[in-house]
């Protein structure tokens, strides 16, 4: 029943879908306490506004609307015509060096629809993979897997097993995704400043890059206003990892500050379409905890 609804609403106009989704995310603003203290707590150390603020409680809401019509798309349905790109040519001149590149992506704007939107423009010459959480719903959990394998698209489970995957991945020259301020298991990362803050950030970033010299590329998509479709931006980190020959935790600290100062610079781009009610700051669970 529950998935027949989310087809059913997948085939909304987008416009529609970002309305209802807007509507949506301020009743969860509305209906919980904590949210909105952590989401206001997260804004105010990052210095944002209070209207953009605001406006990232709807931006929530269109995120979580856009999943079903992203997800339930059918197979031969593109994103042509809905997605612009700033700076593609960072990622054409990654596959042109023949190495593998990794893509670092915050909880920011239209995620889902970056991985998508890369897998379609070089997925045919250089296949993602992107690592997620499997959902704990046996039914979410099939319609997210099977969603997420399109052409060039490939996806991997946050464990030592989608790890490895990754790791062969870029040793093979091909693509693959992170999102690197969510807040990784106990004993696989490091507490780094995050708008001032310590906050436990991982370490897999750095050492993949550094175990198989990868490319590291920032990439994430803005949603535009009205359902006109996305924008998807492409940047170098900036700023150069410390050496592989350095393992030592102060080197993993410094990488993970490194990283962290990159997804700060993206976030204050487009600070209302950032996840703040995002709990960046909280204790690890403990590796293998539900």
């Amino acid at each position: 029943m529950m998935l027949m609804m989310l087809r059913w609403i997948s085939r909304w106009p987008l416009a529609l879908l970002h309305a209802v989704g807007a509507a949506l995310g301020w009743i969860t603003w509305a209906l919980s306490p904590s949210y909105r203290r952590r989401l206001r707590a997260n804004a105010d150390l990052a210095g944002v506004s209070a209207s953009a603020r605001r406006r990232s409680v709807g931006e929530a809401g269109r995120m979580v609307a856009e999943v079903p019509w992203l997800w339930l798309k059918p197979a031969g349905e593109t994103l042509e015509g809905l997605v612009r790109w700033d700076g593609a040519e960072l990622i054409a001149q990654a596959i042109a060096a023949g190495r593998g590149t990794l893509f670092l992506t915050p909880h920011l704007g239209s995620f889902e629809v970056s991985a998508r939107a890369v897998a379609e423009r070089f997925g045919a010459e250089r296949p993602l993979t992107v690592l997620y959480r499997p959902a704990r719903k046996p039914w979410l959990r099939e319609m997210e897997e099977t969603s997420r394998h399109r052409p060039g698209l490939a996806t991997a489970p946050a464990s030592l097993a989608g790890v490895r995957q990754m790791l062969r991945a870029l040793r093979r020259g091909e693509m693959v995704g992170l999102l690197p301020d969510q807040v990784p298991p106990h004993g696989q990362g490091v507490w780094a400043p995050f708008f001032g803050q310590p906050a436990y950030t991982m370490t897999l970033a750095a050492r993949m890059v550094q175990q198989t010299g990868a490319t590291l590329v920032l990439l994430w998509c803005e949603r535009l206003a009205g359902g006109a479709g996305f924008v998807v931006h492409v940047r170098a980190l900036g700023e150069a990892l410390p050496e592989a020959s350095d393992q030592s935790e102060a080197a993993q600290t410094a990488a993970a500050s490194i990283i962290n100062r990159a997804m700060e610079r993206i976030i204050l781009q487009q600070a209302s379409q950032y996840l703040w009610g995002y709990n960046r700051y909280k204790n690890p669970r403990r590796a293998g905890a539900v």
